[in-house]
């Protein structure tokens, strides 16, 4: 197998950063419209 250069590591950082801040995002989300809709429903 060839060897994979420092790019691809690279790559593979910046793309599983970007997975994990895009989960973060949006359970940040889901939970703040849960909140809402639970808030809304008690008035």
């Amino acid at each position: 197998m060839a060897s994979l250069g420092p790019v691809f590591y690279v790559f593979a950082a910046a793309l599983l950063l970007f997975v994990f801040f895009t989960f973060l995002f949006i359970r940040r989300t889901v939970a703040s419209f849960r909140d809402g809709v639970e808030n809304s429903n008690r008035d």
